[in-house]
C-alpha cells in the first residue's frame, strides 16, 4: 500500500468522524431549540394573565427589622433573542422579568444600618437581587474616621426575573431566577428532553407564590 493510498484512508477516516460529530451537535441544537420553543409558547401567555391578576408577593425586606409593606406583582414582560450558531440562527436567552410593587401606593423610602461583614454582604445580596434603587453611604468616628457603619437608603420596590439561556451542545436551559420567592439569585437547570408544559407550570407557582417543585 503506497503511502498516498495510507493519507486517504486516514482522510476519510476523519471525515467519517467529523461528519459524525456534526450530525449529533445538529440533534443536540434541535432538541434543545424544540425546549426553547416550549418556553416561548409558555412565556409569550403567561405575562397576559398575570397582568391582570397581579399576584401578591411574599413578605419582602433588605433585613429582618424594617419588613416592607404589602406587595404586588405587576408590569410583566417576556423578550427573547436570537444569535447564529454554526452558520444557524437559534435562540441566545428568553427573558420574563416584572416589577414588584406596593399593593397601595407609591413605593415608600427604607434605610438600613449594617457594621458587620455577613450582614453587609446579605444586605448587598438582597439589593443586587431585586435590582433595588438605593444609594449607599459610610459612617465614620468624627476622630478616628473608623468606619462604623455602612448605610443605605432605598426605595422600598424591586424587579424580579426569570432568565432562561440554552446550552445547546449540552441539551439544557439554564434557568436564573432573580427576586423569584424571595430577595435571592437561584440558578438552577433543566434537560432540554425533560422540558414540557408541567416543568413550567411549577416554576408560574413559585412566581405566584404556591407550593412548586420546581427548585
Amino acid at each position: 500500500m503506497s503511502f498516498l493510498h495510507q493519507l486517504k484512508q486516514q482522510a476519510r477516516a476523519l471525515q467519517s468522524e467529523q461528519g459524525g460529530q456534526q450530525q449529533g451537535q445538529e440533534a443536540n441544537m434541535a432538541a434543545t431549540e424544540a425546549a426553547c420553543k416550549i418556553v416561548w409558547n409558555y412565556f409569550t401567555e403567561l405575562p397576559r394573565q398575570l397582568n391582570v391578576i397581579e399576584p401578591a408577593a411574599v413578605q419582602l425586606g433588605l433585613d429582618s427589622k424594617t419588613p416592607w409593606p404589602n406587595m404586588k406583582q405587576t408590569d410583566f414582560r417576556f423578550d427573547a433573542r436570537k444569535k447564529r450558531l454554526r452558520d444557524k440562527e437559534v435562540f441566545d436567552y428568553l427573558a420574563l422579568g416584572w416589577r414588584l410593587a406596593p399593593r397601595e401606593g407609591e413605593p415608600l423610602q427604607g434605610r438600613v444600618s449594617v457594621n458587620f461583614p455577613p450582614d453587609l454582604e446579605r444586605v448587598q445580596r438582597r439589593l443586587h437581587a431585586g435590582h433595588v434603587v438605593h444609594e449607599r453611604q459610610e459612617q465614620r468616628h468624627p476622630e478616628s474616621n473608623a468606619l462604623l457603619a455602612i448605610i443605605f437608603e432605598y426605595e422600598m420596590a424591586a424587579r424580579a426575573s426569570v432568565m432562561v439561556t440554552p446550552d445547546h451542545d449540552n441539551l439544557v436551559l439554564k434557568f436564573r431566577l432573580g427576586c423569584v420567592g424571595g430577595m435571592e439569585v437561584v440558578n438552577t437547570s433543566v434537560p432540554a428532553a425533560q422540558l414540557n408544559g408541567a416543568v413550567l407550570d411549577e416554576l408560574a407557582r413559585l412566581i405566584v407564590g404556591e407550593p412548586s417543585r420546581f427548585l
